[in-house]
């Protein structure tokens, strides 16, 4: 049992995977920081400092209407505590996107590192045919381009 899973781990899937999620927890925090210290004050400053997380709406108003989320949740009062959804869909969508730009440089560098050559060919904007890249006539319905 002890050489199956010496065997198991010695394999290269697994360290892989080990190492993706150190190097993963690691990136997460960059991203969060990113997020957090960069791009949401200047969202906040925009949106003149808007607390989406304290907003609620009353399910049933015969205890009172309460002034805070805080106040419903300690009188007792049904609430629908939409804001915090509001805030965490906002977080992810400026995660995501702090994401997204960090993966779209680091593809563009990768690209220039492997020197690879841009793309050879492009479509026809008549027949969308594949024609060379330097063309001035498609060879399918002779349109000039």
């Amino acid at each position: 049992m002890f050489r199956e899973f010496r065997e198991f781990i010695a394999r290269g899937n697994v360290i892989d995977l080990a190492v993706a999620v150190v190097i993963g927890a690691a990136f997460g925090k960059i991203v969060t920081t990113l997020a957090e210290g960069i791009l949401m004050p200047p969202i906040g400053l925009v949106m003149s400092g808007v607390d989406f997380s304290s907003m609620f709406y009353v399910l049933e108003s015969a205890k009172g209407i309460p002034a805070s989320l805080g106040e419903a949740k300690e009188k007792g009062i049904p609430v629908v505590a939409y804001g915090q959804l509001v805030t965490d869909i906002l977080n992810f969508l400026i995660i995501a996107f702090a994401i997204f730009m960090i993966v779209k440089q680091v593809n563009r560098l990768k690209s220039k590192q492997e020197g690879q050559p841009g793309p050879t060919t492009k479509e026809c904007p008549q027949c969308l045919s594949t024609i060379p890249l330097k063309a001035i006539r498609c060879s399918q319905c002779t349109s000039a381009l």
